[in-house]
């Protein structure tokens, strides 16, 4: 799940959907489980043993679990779609026909592998007819109002935080190519060697286009050089989770001052607008060494650097040898084997540049009416139980539970698709140009953005696809969003009974609206507004148990010695705990919740807990789970599934785990937040 910034599901009827004692399809399967393994010891393990087993990770993946099976189903059912507008007769402009023309575009190699890379050559004349240090700084703003990149740092129009009515410019951090800046900075031998391999990307992009094997190892140093300096001017990841210290309201003038190499004026009114009163700078001392940088790098570095960024951003998009050279690299990172098929990643780049119109097909044809009634109850069912939890928590004064009870009130929940479908209007696609395709969508999605400057917000705007099999939670908007592709089993099933739904999806909601009540989200109010609505001792109190989950996160490791970081992971694992409590809390007011029947041998309190423990079902490359220990703000998750029920007294009675079982945790030592 993803808390949005911008990475990313459940009425006072409480009706119970449980099914008859005998189903044909078995929601638990005791084949996928391990019944030899302890609960109390390994509960992972107990839960999905067997299925992890019998599912090694395929050589197209990096990880395989039930988001990954889900996301597998939805590439294909997407793949039928796309498949279908070929060979329909959709009029020009309609939905059917632009999608078409997207997929054809980007599935016809033959005229991708004729073009090498002359697409990008315009781009590559423009950037090596720079004489000048201004011109670099109007360069990066063409490449962006172009599509042609992003280069040296981020930039979007969105809500301030402190004024959430209101639509700002906001600056922040970038210029760098590797997933975490300590891959620059550090010297251990997994960094050196993503290091070696990262330069030996760049010099073959670079020779691909032409430059000679020596200058093309030469421009690989110089780059890496450039972005290690970049890197040491960034923020972690870490200190980027703290809301307060990356919103610096600065007035437009003062910050051109700091930072005058940037020409902020000129560089706005390059970006198709006129300079603003004041802009949202996440990491101002970044930018004022970056200025020095500006001043100080000699024009030509600048030059293979702005190169670099072309290459990079266009490399997929170009002919095979630069598509291997992109896998190549990410092999080293992730540890894949093989490259995802090409249908497969251009049905999931179609998703990914106009996804409100291929979701429109998607809806239409995969999301069940019935399906988004089911989860208006869960929802509702799910804030009745969190606002029952919030009115008993014992740390909390009354003073405090108001405000948070008036957060939790305030949600607003987005389920499946959006009730405005966004139309690209002027966006133009053609079913032979797949490069100049995505440049029109980079230009178009930039345009789009930077048009937003004082308008009014759209809160019907959702920042995730149809297809997606996801979910997220917007402290700035605060609201919690579904998308149809992650209502589907093992998450949601709406013939399944209440044990299997509340446990899925049910947990899932429950993380969500969790996330507007983790250390990050509940600094904002009801409004979405970043204001603290807390008192002193109150928030003393909740910090406290916070840093409790923190240590026992701390303790998990991987690979044998790679540690969970509790403090990056904190607020999923503050939404994992809460979500699960809410839930199971929801589930408890039903028919099944109530009774003590079983189903397929397992009561229901065990049902609920072992849907929770195999929506976490899953194995990753050895490459891959080191890479996300350090950037993933989630836990690994064979933690997910272990780490919140620890702290259930529900989940220990339903497993009768004891004193003696490795995963037992004194009923004094169990974590209670939410």
């Amino acid at each position: 799940m993803r808390k949005n910034h911008v990475l990313p599901i459940l009425v006072f009827l409480l009706g119970s959907f449980a099914l008859e004692a005998q189903t044909p399809f078995k929601y638990i399967d005791r084949s996928n489980m391990d019944l030899q393994a302890k609960p109390g010891d390994d509960f992972a393990q107990y839960s999905n043993g067997n299925w992890v087993k019998k599912n090694p990770i395929p050589a197209k993946e990096t990880r395989w679990g039930t988001f990954n099976q889900l996301r597998d189903f939805n590439s294909n059912a997407v793949k039928t779609i796309l498949e279908e507008t070929q060979t329909s007769k959709a009029a020009a402009g309609s939905v059917e026909r632009r999608v078409a023309d997207f997929y054809a575009a980007a599935m016809d190699s033959l005229t991708i592998e004729k073009l090498g890379f002359t697409p990008i050559q315009a781009d590559l004349n423009q950037i090596n007819s720079i004489q000048f240090k201004s011109q670099v700084v109007t360069e990066i703003a063409r490449m962006r109002r172009s599509g042609a990149g992003s280069p040296l740092f981020g930039f979007y129009v969105g809500q301030d935080r402190k004024q959430v009515n209101k639509q700002v410019p906001q600056l922040g951090q970038g210029g760098t190519s590797l997933p975490d800046r300590d891959l620059y900075l550090k010297s251990d031998a997994r960094s050196l060697k993503i290091q070696e391999a990262f330069k030996t990307y760049i010099a073959t992009l670079f020779q691909l286009i032409g430059t000679s094997p020596d200058q093309a190892k030469a421009n690989a140093e110089t780059i890496f050089q450039l972005e290690k300096k970049l890197a040491e001017a960034q923020m972690s990841r870490l200190e980027m989770r703290d809301p307060y210290k990356t919103y610096n309201k600065l007035v437009f003038s003062d910050f051109n001052q700091k930072t005058p190499a940037f020409n902020w004026a000129l560089t706005f009114q390059d970006f198709g607008t006129t300079a603003p009163d004041s802009v949202l700078v996440s990491a101002p001392k970044f930018f004022e060494s970056v200025n020095k940088m500006l001043i100080e790098t000699p024009v030509e570095t600048w030059k293979t650097y702005l190169t670099w960024n072309l290459l990079k951003g266009s490399s997929n998009y170009l002919s095979s040898p630069f598509v291997k050279a992109n896998f190549t690299f990410n092999q080293v990172i992730s540890g894949q084997k093989v490259q995802t098929p090409r249908w497969q990643r251009m049905s999931s780049l179609t998703d990914g540049v106009i996804g409100e119109l291929l979701g429109q097909l998607y809806v239409a044809k995969y999301f069940k009416p019935e399906a988004k009634v089911r989860m208006e109850e869960l929802v509702k069912n799910l804030r009745k139980a969190f606002e029952i939890r919030i009115k008993q928590l014992d740390w909390m004064s009354e003073e405090t539970k108001q405000k948070a009870l008036a957060k939790l009130y305030a949600f607003t929940p987005k389920i499946g698709y959006p009730d405005t479908w966004k139309n690209y209007a002027g966006l133009e696609i053609s079913p032979k140009a797949f490069y100049q395709n995505m440049r029109n969508a980079g230009a178009w999605g930039f345009q789009e953005n930077i048009a937003q400057i004082g308008k009014p917000v759209d809160r019907t705007k959702w920042g995730m696809s149809p297809p997606t099999v996801n979910a997220y939670y917007s402290p700035v908007m605060n609201e919690i969003v579904f998308p149809a592709g992650i209502l589907q089993f093992p998450f949601f099933d709406a013939k399944a009974d209440d044990a299997i739904n509340y446990g899925g999806i049910g947990a899932v909601i429950g993380h969500e609206m969790s996330h507007g009540f983790d250390d990050s989200g509940s600094q904002y109010d009801k409004d979405g507004t970043l204001r603290n609505w807390w008192t002193k001792d109150d928030l003393a109190k909740f910090k406290a148990r916070t840093e409790l989950l923190v240590k026992q996160f701390d303790a998990y490791t991987i690979l044998d010695t790679l540690h969970v970081n509790g403090k990056l992971t904190l607020g999923e694992n503050i939404g994992d705990l809460g979500g699960l409590n809410i839930a199971y809390d929801a589930f408890k007011m039903t028919k099944q919740g109530k009774s003590k029947s079983k189903i397929d041998g397992f009561t229901s309190d065990q049902r609920f807990f072992l849907s929770y423990g195999q929506v976490w079902r899953g194995s990753s490359l050895p490459e891959t789970a080191a890479n996300l220990i350090q950037t993933d703000p989630h836990s690994p998750a064979q933690y997910r599934i272990i780490g919140a029920p620890v702290n259930m007294d529900a989940w220990y009675k339903a497993f009768d785990v004891k004193p003696g079982d490795k995963l037992y945790k004194k009923p004094e030592e169990r974590i209670k937040i939410w």
